[in-house]
């Protein structure tokens, strides 16, 4: 590759330096010009053996330029090396590399002998001899149809630039078209063809591949001489064109002459052809036709008979003959000898005359000339004996016998036309075609009698000629027509049997790791093919911005291979491999490069920016998405399933370097947080990329068998660890806040305990961190993140009730039941304090009086508070637990699957019952504090007493009223009513323990049942307060069985007896009675009714005692 880079610089250079040289002497820089002996224009002079530094002399200084001193000098100094004119003489360029050449020498350099240069002026311009002929360094012309395999090195003639006094555009925009070629590497391009023996090059093919264009034309009957005119003018042409507009050039193109005659004009420029030789050929063409009537010119041994009738006068120096001589007999060799379409069997003694024929004509020009030319006479007539029934041998059913078949072996003649080939592209655009493509190409068809190429042929060397120019150049014209001519290529049901005999007998032997026999559609095809398979190799990397072209490259590569699948060797290497096989394999192999340079990158990128697997895992998603959107669409025109495979590729390879640190996950680290939403983000989107591939039920398929990186379940586990530690961090916290309250309110405003909002703080805070974490989770991690803040909370709830006193403690024990006795009630009342329940021991009163009303206000502030915010915490995880995004699993399960273990409406259920439970507790235990407690003294013991109308329950409002203002100055308002109803219930209960259970000192009369309406009615109203305190149901749902056991009190004492029989004879327990009460509370009422009756029967019936002082 390099030889054929500094091969092509070099003749890019040549160029430039010819461009440069004719420009000055054909302008006006240059008063005039003295040519050298021979030469009458400088289209006769070879401008790569003028100097240049020369030529700028004479023109700084404005005198004459003696050509033949300008090509002296440059003789003189090509040995020396290059100095840049700087005015240092000690700056110069070494020939050799200084670091191979050891040490500087020790001894002084000799003396430098003054150099003179060559006189200005001459007194005759015509009157030195030419120079001695040195051959040029110059690697010879590469054109642009040419290769650049050939290494032979030839010399420069004159006839070399005698294509440049055309007035085209070949040589002024070779420089451009050199800098619009493509970089691309093309070598794996080059056809599989062996090398010629004599070691023609492309020039000589793209030479004599013209020759054959010219006898294909004269047998169509048009081929004339042109007349050569010199041009007078000598202005540059390069100037002239760089001055023409495009609309000029568009005119210019379409002025050409019309028909054949302007076509084959146009073909000479387009294969750079000179007009010398243009013109030296088509007079050899008609002289060789002269007297063979009935001849077809394309029937004619071209190479023969143009030695026979050009001779050498017809060229400008001997060299220049020379070559061309040697390029003919060089062409006969390869035609008749090395390449022919038919062996020579017995013959073969006329190869080797036909070798010592041609050595001998080759040999003749170093002979004296009488004797070489009388040699190469006898030579040339015994070379026609023997060449013209070789070239004229039937080979291929031809039935006329007309047909030359000297340049139709295989592979001269594919050589030959692909040089005819290469002239369909515009000269001024390699990317595009020429106008006349068309006419060209049916141009060209008259070359296929000669050349024998059959339709398969040309379509398969124009798919390779056009494929290579795209390769060049780029362009995508160039790439569809190239795929058009490929899909013409019939395949081998399709061919004739003629055509598939001949293909068949296509075969050369190429070196590739020894010699291998390639076929014709090999030879051609499978650099194609090698060349499309190493683009779409690294498809990511050579198509990262051309997804259009990588589907015409993807089309190219399906249908060569097709072609070469009907190849017998290509068939049984290739039996098992389908298009799909081949498509998964450019997939795999392109994934497995880019993935490689991910991890470069990913290496090369700084910590700081990520864990490394955290940014590959970024970078592979955004891989996959470009490979998704941009190319597997292209592969899923002939795999339906590539995304799938590329996403199953992708997720393997990551899979692959995430393991290692999977296996290594012990906690929540910073690494695992990072790591881990990175990694499952990649893999739910291979996911989707595999389900929106193909239907459902596949798509569980091929989900089934990616093995799963499992970081759910990974992270799963270490959430649980990181919840259960935060958990057990919560409930130590809420035994030291607990312990540490005081019950005082917070603020006016804020009337709770501090401690609830300590506990809120924490769990707050867990929550925060527990959704910081963007680590996959399951629902169960949440579910164990909300039992556990169910049973903080529980445990709070708990710690707040377990410091309440026993109810029991608040309310006496209720006295011995005893009947009625004149006068007992009033000795009872006056010794009160001997016969007074027994009060709770010191202890507990202790815990009683420290529970004062506003301290148990608080507490239920701060349990309002904690149930309150409880709702907006609840919210508030769920709406976060709901914004993240839903983790699909490979094997669908329902929703309802998902969250069996608990719903959004029961997550905190525990806490809820527990903290109304509290509250419930608390409430009870305050109202019954109140009155059994607070207000003992004037409720319990001393209400109703000696009598009821002495006693009345107007009373004890004034002091209900204290406590109910202190209840409703502290509590919250959600809790008021709550509160105040314990209150009222707490009320009841004592009234009722008063008329139930007063004891022995309390008795009533039937006349008392409408004073202790009046009283029930006084509480009832209190309660309701106008309507600014309990709803009036509320309250008479209350009072209604209060007020059941006052009329009992009503009732006369018989009927009161009477229904307390029926119910006692009753066998059913708990059974009710005429007046609708149990016989409990008719005991009770008639244990305290003042009636001797009443104690009669009770004494007789319950053996209950008399009361006793």
């Amino acid at each position: 590759m390099e030889e054929e880079d500094a091969v092509e610089v070099l003749q890019r250079y040549r160029r430039d330096r010819r461009i440069l040289l004719d420009f000055i002497l054909s302008g006006s820089l240059i008063k005039k010009v003295a040519m050298p002996p021979g030469a009458v224009t400088l289209d006769d002079v070879d401008l790569d053996q003028v100097s240049v530094d020369y030529v700028l002399n004479c023109a700084k200084k404005g005198g004459m330029l003696e050509l033949s001193e300008a090509i002296r000098d440059y003789h003189d100094h090509t040995g020396l090396p290059q100095v840049r004119n700087t005015g240092y003489a000690r700056e110069f360029y070494l020939v050799t590399n200084p670091e191979y050449s050891g040490s500087p020498p020790k001894r002084a350099p000799p003396p430098v002998p003054a150099f003179t240069p060559p006189p200005a002026y001459t007194s005759s311009p015509v009157s030195t001899p030419p120079p001695a002929f040195v051959p040029s360094p110059i690697v010879s012309s590469v054109t642009r149809s040419g290769s650049f395999n050939s290494t032979q090195v030839q010399e420069l003639t004159v006839d070399d630039i005698e294509d440049f006094e055309d007035d085209d555009d070949a040589e002024e925009v070779n420089s451009l078209r050199m800098s619009r070629r493509n970089t691309s590497d093309a070598a794996d391009l080059a056809l599989k063809l062996p090398s010629f023996v004599t070691g023609i090059t492309d020039d000589d093919l793209r030479e004599t591949a013209y020759e054959i264009l010219l006898a294909g034309a004269g047998a169509m009957g048009g081929l004339i001489v042109p007349s050569k005119e010199k041009k007078k003018d000598k202005r540059s042409k390069l100037m002239r064109k760089l001055g023409r507009s495009r609309s000029e050039n568009v005119v210019a193109q379409s002025q050409r002459a019309p028909g054949l005659v302007g076509l084959l004009e146009t073909m000479r420029v387009q294969m750079e052809i000179s007009e010398a030789m243009d013109i030296r050929t088509r007079q050899g063409l008609l002289s060789a036709l002269v007297g063979k009537v009935g001849k077809r010119m394309d029937a004619l041994l071209i190479p023969l008979e143009l030695l026979c009738c050009v001779s050498r006068t017809e060229f400008s120096d001997k060299k220049a003959y020379i070559r061309w001589q040697k390029r003919q007999l060089n062409i006969l060799e390869e035609g008749l000898i090395n390449h022919p379409v038919v062996g020579f069997g017995e013959s073969g003694r006329k190869a080797s005359e036909l070798r010592i024929l041609l050595a001998k004509i080759e040999e003749s020009e170093s002979l004296p000339s009488s004797t070489g030319e009388l040699q190469r006479t006898e030579c040339l007539r015994s070379l026609r004996e023997i060449a013209i029934p070789l070239a004229e041998r039937p080979a291929r059913g031809d039935l006329t016998g007309e047909v030359c078949h000297w340049a139709d072996g295989y592979p001269l003649n594919v050589r030959l036309y692909e040089k005819l080939l290469f002239s369909v592209f515009d000269m001024l655009d390699e990317g595009k075609l020429t106008e006349e493509v068309e006419e060209i190409l049916e141009l060209l068809k008259s070359t296929w009698r000669v050349l024998g190429i059959t339709e398969t042929i040309h379509y398969t060397c124009y798919a390779w000629v056009l494929f290579r120019q795209y390769v060049i150049t780029s362009e995508q014209g160039i790439l569809r027509h190239a795929m058009e001519q490929l899909k013409k290529i019939p395949l081998k049901e399709q061919r004739g049997p003629q055509e598939r005999l001949h293909l068949n007998g296509l075969h050369s032997k190429v070196e590739q790791g020894g010699f291998r026999d390639l076929s014709f559609l090999q030879s051609f095809l499978s650099p194609i093919q090698r060349w499309t398979d190493k683009q779409l190799g690294d498809y990511h990397l050579h198509f990262s911005e051309k997804s259009a072209m990588m589907e015409n490259i993807v089309a190219v590569a399906m249908v060569a291979r097709r072609l070469l699948l009907e190849e017998p060797e290509v068939a049984m290497q290739s039996i098992s491999i389908t298009d799909r096989d081949q498509i998964e394999s450019y997939i795999s192999s392109s994934i497995k490069i880019a993935f490689s340079r991910l991890l470069q990158t990913v290496d090369k990128s700084d910590s700081i920016h990520g864990h490394p697997l955290a940014l590959l895992a970024e970078e592979s998603k955004k891989f996959m998405k470009k490979d998704s959107t941009m190319f597997m669409p292209i592969f899923s025109q002939r795999h339906p399933h590539a995304a799938i495979f590329s996403a199953s590729l992708v997720h393997k390879l990551y899979g692959n370097k995430l393991k290692p640190f999977l296996d290594g996950a012990e906690h929540l680290t910073e690494d695992v947080v990072s790591v881990f939403p990175a990694a499952d983000s990649l893999e739910q989107y291979i996911v989707s990329v595999i389900k929106s591939s193909c239907e459902e039920e596949t798509a569980e398929v091929y989900c089934r068998k990616l093995i799963p990186y499992e970081i759910e379940s990974i992270s799963g586990t270490l959430v649980m660890r990181w919840v259960n530690s935060q958990l057990g961090r919560i409930l130590g916290w809420v035994e030291r806040t607990i312990q540490q309250e005081r019950w005082d309110p917070i603020s006016p405003q804020q009337r709770h305990g501090s401690s609830i909002v300590e506990v809120y703080r924490i769990v707050e805070e867990t929550v925060d961190q527990f959704f910081t974490y963007k680590v996959p989770m399951r629902a169960a991690e949440l579910n164990s993140l909300f039992r556990g803040i169910d049973n903080a909370f529980q445990v709070y709830a708990n710690h707040v009730i377990d410091k309440l006193a026993n109810k029991e403690d608040l309310i006496p024990p209720a006295p011995i039941l005893t009947r009625y006795k004149k006068e007992v009630g009033i000795k009872a009342f006056v010794k009160k304090e001997f016969f007074d329940p027994r009060l709770p021991d010191e202890r507990r009163a202790t815990e009683i009086n420290v529970l004062t009303t506003p301290t148990l206000c608080v507490q239920l502030n701060t349990l309002h508070y904690a149930i309150s915010q409880l709702n907006k915490l609840e919210d508030s995880i769920w709406e976060r637990w709901t914004k993240r995004k839903p983790r699909e699993n490979f094997i669908k399960k329902s929703i309802d699957e998902k969250s069996k273990s608990f719903t959004r409406k029961d997550a905190f259920d525990g806490s809820r019952k527990d903290i109304n439970a509290a509250i419930d507790q608390i409430c009870e235990f305050t109202g019954t504090k109140i009155i059994f407690w607070d207000l003992r003294d004037q409720f319990i013991d001393n209400l109703y007493k000696p009598k009821v109308s002495l006693s009345r329950l107007e009373a004890l409002v004034e002091p209900l009223d204290v406590e109910l203002s202190r209840l409703c100055d502290i509590i919250v308002e959600p809790l008021r009513d709550r509160i105040v109803k314990s209150l009222l219930q707490a009320s009841l209960d004592g009234l009722l323990r008063v008329l139930l259970d007063g004891g022995p000192a309390r008795v009533f009369t039937l006349s008392d049942a409408k004073i202790l309406e009046e009283d029930l009615e006084v509480l009832k109203e209190f309660f309701i307060s106008g309507g600014d305190g309990l709803p009036r149901g509320v309250v008479e749902n209350h009072v209604a069985p209060v007020r059941h056991v006052i009329k009992l009190h009503s009732y006369e004492t018989r009927e009161l007896i009477d229904d307390l029989r029926s119910a006692s004879g009753s066998e059913t327990q708990d059974v009710r009675s005429r007046l609708g009460t149990d016989s409990k509370t008719l005991l009770r009422i008639l244990c305290h009714r003042a009636d001797p009756e009443a104690s009669q029967f009770i004494k007789k019936q319950y053996k209950i005692p008399k009361s006793s002082a």
